[in-house]
């Protein structure tokens, strides 16, 4: 049996909450991700998605457990080299785009490619290509703010590709969008998914998007049980 792109097990994390003493979080959450395999993440909002996305990408460590990346253990592993994992093999996306508001969307997905040491001339082609699988290559020369919201988060979704990593996490990644759009556009992330074959774990209140990936888990009490 092959290795799961993503490997959680056992993780714990525990916040300080100032006057009100510690809150524990996470409490043993483990979790399989198959390459090519997308699973939804359900939660009421304070249960710990962001926080089990964000140690599972390696931007936040836990206090215990382990978590492994296409079978390499990042457990001891110096901040640079999560690093160089995080950008070369994570893709982020969130719940609002975080595109630079002074660049263009072609732009904006070359950026991640340009501080990995991509030459220009191929992040462009790159940033174009990702860009019309989604719809938007017409839109490739316009900031954000000549954009409509679904059409900006369209142009993250390619921003969190543009590494071609094997593993991406989105935190509600279609939330602040409306009903219509966020099934366009959710649609749009599915068919990149499924293009490239990665392993995707995506955090969502929507129980109808939840029901198009191809398994459900939730976060109940700080661990990870079957949906």
């Amino acid at each position: 049996m092959s290795e799961p792109m993503l490997r959680l097990e056992g993780i714990e994390k525990t916040y300080n909450a100032g006057a009100t003493g510690e809150v524990r979080v996470l409490r043993g959450a483990s979790l399989e991700v198959a390459a090519g395999e997308m699973v939804a993440l359900v939660a009421p909002s304070g249960a710990g998605k962001s926080t089990l996305l964000h140690i599972a990408g390696l931007l936040d460590t836990a206090d215990a457990g382990r978590v492994g990346i296409g079978g390499a253990d990042m457990s001891g592993m110096s901040d640079r080299r999560r690093t160089i994992v995080r950008r070369r093999e994570v893709g982020f996306v969130y719940q609002f785009h975080h595109l630079l508001p002074e660049f263009t969307a072609r732009e904006n997905v070359m950026l991640p490619q340009l501080a990995d040491g991509v030459p220009r001339a191929q992040a462009a082609a790159r940033a174009i290509e990702l860009l019309d699988r989604v719809g938007v290559a017409d839109r490739a020369g316009h900031r954000p703010s000549a954009m409509s919201g679904g059409e900006q988060q369209r142009v993250a979704f390619c921003r969190a590709l543009a590494n071609a990593p094997r593993l991406l996490l989105a935190d509600e990644p279609t939330g602040n969008l409306d009903p219509a759009t966020s099934d366009r556009v959710f649609g749009a992330l599915v068919e990149l998914v499924r293009d490239t074959g990665l392993a995707a774990l995506i955090a969502t209140h929507n129980l109808e998007l939840a029901a198009r990936m191809d398994r459900v888990v939730r976060l109940d009490a700080g661990r990870v049980v079957a949906g």
